[in-house]
């Protein structure tokens, strides 16, 4: 079996991460966290109880693409594949072992990804991320009960960044993760930076973990809003073909707005018109990297529209009901 590395970005979690640790220690690989600027004696804890953890020091918290530091260093140290695990996540005993036999068999495929279930095993939180041309991605079947529907091995659009390995060449191949992301999409970014490169993303249900959803990003008000209105449209941006660039531009800025006016009556508005700002301000950045993206790919733009979800996310009732007063006016059910 191939050599991997595993690793764990950590803010303040205390709580979670001992158990974290204990079921990766399981697993044939060296576990890297990276502390990024823990308030709660996460460090203090991590070096007492786990000596054997690699460990990489932040003094302040540099978000989920700080797991880059991580990655780096499995490169370094000449490891084969990196996982990523999220620090609220639990590891079936052979979670790793079945992603890295999909790799190791599977040469064209890049990122695998698990069964990534809530913390009680009761319903799914993702097999695998789809994107829709809406310019919106979604984990597929989250919040669903868990039955036989998500019990066969396929390929998916992207991998949770939560609980999914990497392959090494390819990473060097199409890059790290965004570090402007910080946190929220940067694992779609990736995953689509991928099939642009003609990798292939698989859905591995023998690989089985646990999270409790949003542990961290709860403890930080405006996290998520900021993050998500910051980075949606980076992934449309950088990623979408030439082709298809517009018609999903004008789905998803509309999105946008209808986000950023939910966030408005939340009571997060401010953070959403900040993430918006902070998005379109490094709109000349995003132009340079969608130029070296969409000039190395390998694959055309019609296969990226073939792999791509036709319809909004289910949870998006809001924009169904404008869509549907759209089609009510114009008579045209395009979606």
């Amino acid at each position: 079996m191939s050599q991997s590395a595993v690793v764990i970005p950590n803010l303040n979690g205390k709580e979670d991460i001992g158990e974290c640790i204990d079921s990766l220690l399981k697993q044939n690989a060296q576990i890297i966290v990276v502390e990024n600027g823990s308030t709660d004696n996460s460090l203090e804890f991590i070096k007492s109880n786990f000596p054997e953890v690699q460990l990489i020091v932040n003094k302040v918290n540099k978000g989920f693409t700080a797991v880059n530091q991580g990655i780096k260093k499995a490169i370094d140290e000449g490891y084969d594949y990196v996982a990523l695990f999220n620090n609220d996540a639990l590891a079936d005993r052979d979670w790793l072992k079945h992603l890295v036999n999909c790799l190791d068999n599977n040469a064209e495929v890049g990122i695998a990804t698990c069964k990534f279930l809530s913390y009680d095993g009761d319903h799914i939180d993702s097999t695998g991320d789809i994107y829709s041309n809406w310019g919106l991605s979604y984990p597929r079947g989250r919040g669903e009960r868990v039955s036989t529907k998500y019990d066969n091995k396929t390929d998916v659009f992207g991998a949770t960044g939560g609980a999914s390995i990497y392959r090494i060449s390819m990473l060097k191949e199409i890059g790290l993760f965004d570090e402007d992301f910080f946190a929220y999409f940067e694992d779609v970014d990736i995953s689509f930076r991928a099939q642009l490169a003609g990798w292939k993303v698989k859905y591995v249900p023998d690989a089985i973990a646990y999270h409790r959803q949003g542990a961290t990003s709860k403890k930080m008000k405006g996290f998520t809003t900021y993050n998500s209105i910051k980075n949606i449209p980076w992934v449309w941006y950088k990623n979408v073909p030439n082709k298809y660039l517009f018609s999903v531009g004008i789905r998803v800025n509309l999105a946008l707005v209808q986000f950023i006016g939910r966030a408005f009556t939340r009571g997060q508005g401010i953070y959403a018109v900040k993430g918006f700002i902070r998005s379109y301000m490094l709109f000349p950045k995003k132009q340079q990297e969608r130029r070296r993206i969409q000039s190395s790919k390998k694959v055309s733009d019609d296969y990226i529209w073939s792999i791509i979800v036709h319809d909004l996310p289910p949870n998006a009732r809001a924009l169904r009901k404008i869509r549907g007063v759209y089609w009510k006016i114009t008579g045209k059910k395009d979606v």
